[in-house]
């Protein structure tokens, strides 16, 4: 096979490989959320169907396609338990895309597939909305198009780029309708599904923290939130995004406080000192209700829609789950104090462990409470000595520890002497609750990386980390990173351990400078950020406030219809009065002549200055075109002369406009097939 053959296929199957070809493209994006036997499915049914076209042979017989859509129907209940939802929903309009192409033997089953395709093409948005998926479905709708204008023109063999031409130029056309929907349609709740949370075995934060049951830890390279500082930045080492605050430990497993009893603000006893530092923080969805903050922020975030509230532990919750992106303005105190200064009972919750854990870190404990030095067995003390104990203990900082057992702390201490920040800092407050020092572990991001680009200051999955907050008399409590104590370099430094890369991206990636990989990587996350601010951040609120600027005191969503509905009658009325001015400007059959002139003159020819039709059809006997490729559009314009000058006496205008539009859409035909 070569490229003359493929240039020189039959007409039906060139047009059938090339509807197959765009219908993949619509489905690749899904292969990573359809299950892997629907992938496999699909893949083999739409290479059946393009062997039957390209050797020219019938399709399958009724029979085939019912027996393989009760195996899909079947194979998708099995799976989901249900034909309802949105996974079950996409996996079945996949295989029925599919199949629906082995039956393509009229154009009503072509406008099937294409509508079907159309309606596929959009479902990949359930699962991403990110500008490669906006990218890869706009050259998806470009092609469905193309399949369908050329679908639409059934006689000769118009070339592909000239049918993509035409349909460029429609989406070009409905590209000002497209925006002025997107600006002004009423967005009453969130148009697309937005995907589940997967974190298991991926850096990022969770609700809980299980310690000891992943082997590895892959970085996730993706953005969990963006900062825009209003003044400068503190040091990258204060960069201590607070998320969910794990009080409870039942030997494996840490949970948040909130899960068992509701608590206060008031409980926090919070007080601030020292200038604040004002940033607006851009956040990806995360499925959960967090509101991530620097500490500490005495004040609710400044949000467009929904409420906020701070628990006794200083994590800031919104009222449902962030599922889209969310911009708020906060303002955050690097010098603050909060908690009792004195023991109070309450401080006993976070000094609890569970019976039959960690035999040998008890042991530990008490240990050195029997060689503590008499008078100096403070908090502070027992601090600075467990940090001083993973510092020159040989403890190291790896994303690969191994899977822990029952003990956790044990293993730790005494035997691994390695993990990433949730075995440290779990272990960490582990001991100092066995030597009576009330503490707990704090989840959330630290760090981040300033975009050269925009200027944001951009915070990923991996940026996750955990920490220890230590109670402290006098002092409250006190935040304590020993993780900085085994691994200094991971704490405030863009230094962070790599995941090893795999084979393909050794391939792709292995001699590219560094240094430009960054550059590329701060330009296509300030390029997205955009796209993030712009599109998928635009809400009503964005509408209300564009409506404020138009003039209106005090829009709401009905303002917005009526706006739309106006527009949409000035536009249309616009456009039929320059269509009926082009048309008294200037007679169509003058109008389509001139086009027949400027066809022959790209196809090498000249004709004469202000020719007619019959001097046109005669150019047409100059060397080195044959009568036969020639008689169409000689034909063509002499029919075009006839109806110019030998029309009936008695002939309507109505007939005479019907007649020129035939002669027009021959035309086309005519130049396609040239």
């Amino acid at each position: 096979m070569n490229l003359h053959t493929l240039l020189n296929l039959p007409r039906d199957t060139r047009d059938t490989l090339f509807m197959l070809l765009v219908i993949t493209w619509v489905l690749l994006p899904l292969l990573g959320q359809i299950p892997l036997w629907c992938s496999f499915l699909a893949a083999l049914v739409m290479l059946w169907r393009g062997m039957l076209a390209w050797q020219g042979q019938p399709l399958p017989s009724r029979w085939w396609r019912f027996g393989l859509l009760a195996l899909a129907t079947g194979a998708t209940l099995v799976s989901f338990k249900t034909l309802l939802g949105r996974d079950a929903g996409v996996t079945l309009v996949v295989l029925l895309l599919a199949l629906k192409t082995l039956e393509l033997r009229a154009r009503r089953d072509a406008f099937v597939v294409f509508f079907l395709s159309f309606f596929l093409m959009l479902t990949n948005f359930f699962y991403s909305q990110s500008l490669l998926t906006a990218a890869a479905m706009l050259l998806a709708l470009l092609g469905l198009l193309t399949a369908l204008v050329n679908a639409h023109m059934p006689v000769g063999r118009p070339p592909l780029w000239q049918v993509a031409r035409i349909a460029g130029g429609m989406t070009l056309l409905g590209a000002p309708i497209m925006l002025l929907l997107f600006m002004l349609f009423p967005r009453l709740a969130p148009l697309w599904g937005m995907p589940g949370d997967a974190m298991a075995g991926r850096s990022g934060l969770s609700a809980q923290m299980t310690v000891g049951n992943i082997a590895s830890l892959a970085l996730d390279d993706g953005i969990a939130m963006r900062i825009r500082f209003d003044g400068p930045a503190p040091a990258q080492s204060e960069l201590y995004f607070r998320g969910p605050v794990l009080s409870r430990f039942d030997g494996q497993r840490w949970q948040p406080l909130d899960i068992f009893a509701p608590s206060r603000a008031a409980d926090a006893q919070l007080q601030v000192q020292g200038p604040g530092i004002g940033y607006q923080v851009t956040l990806e969805p995360n499925q959960q209700p967090w509101l991530l903050t620097l500490d500490a922020t005495p004040d609710a975030p400044q949000l467009a829609q929904g409420r906020a509230r701070m628990t006794a532990d200083l994590q800031w919750l919104l009222d449902r789950p962030v599922t889209e992106l969310l911009r708020y303005q906060v303002t955050s105190y690097p010098r603050f104090q909060h908690g009792p200064l004195q023991a109070t009972p309450r401080l006993q919750t976070w000094l609890s462990l569970p019976p039959g854990y960690d035999p040998r870190t008890l042991e530990l404990a008490r240990q050195l409470q029997r060689e503590a030095p008499p008078g100096r067995a403070s908090g502070r003390y027992w601090v600075a000595l467990i940090q001083e104990r993973l510092r020159t203990g040989g403890y190291t900082y790896t994303l690969e520890p191994g899977v822990y057992g029952r003990h956790t702390a044990d293993e730790f201490w005494f035997d691994r002497k390695e993990g990433f920040c949730e075995h440290i800092a779990s272990s960490f407050v582990i001991l100092l609750r066995a030597l009576g020092v009330p503490a707990r572990v704090v989840t959330g991001y630290q760090g981040g990386e300033r975009n050269s680009v925009d200027g944001f200051w951009t915070v990923r999955q991996s940026d996750a980390h955990a920490w220890a907050e230590v109670w402290l008399a006098g002092q409250g409590w006190l935040r304590v990173d020993p993780t900085g104590s085994v691994a200094p370099s991971r704490v405030g430094s863009f230094t962070r351990l790599q995941s090893p890369r795999g084979v393909i991206a050794n391939a792709l990636l292995g001699n590219v400078n560094p240094q430009v990989a960054l550059t590329l990587r701060a330009a296509w996350d300030a390029v997205n950020h955009r796209w993030n601010q712009w599109v998928l951040n635009y809400s009503q609120s964005s509408q209300l406030r564009l409506l404020q600027n138009l003039g209106f005191d005090t829009p709401t969503w009905e303002d917005l219809i009526y706006l739309l509905c106006g527009i949409v009658v000035a536009v249309s009325l616009a456009g039929a009065a320059i269509g009926l001015w082009e048309r008294q400007r200037q007679d169509p059959w003058l109008r389509l002549l001139g086009q027949a002139a400027k066809h022959l003159q790209r196809a090498g020819l000249v004709p004469p200055a202000n020719p007619t039709a019959r001097q046109l059809a005669d150019v047409l006997d100059q060397p080195g075109h044959t009568q036969a490729a020639s008689q169409p559009l000689r034909d063509w314009l002499l029919r075009l002369e006839t109806l110019r000058y030998s029309r009936p006496d008695n002939a309507s205008k109505g007939d005479y406009r019907r007649q020129l539009a035939t002669l027009q859409r021959e035309f086309k035909h005519l130049r396609l097939n040239a």
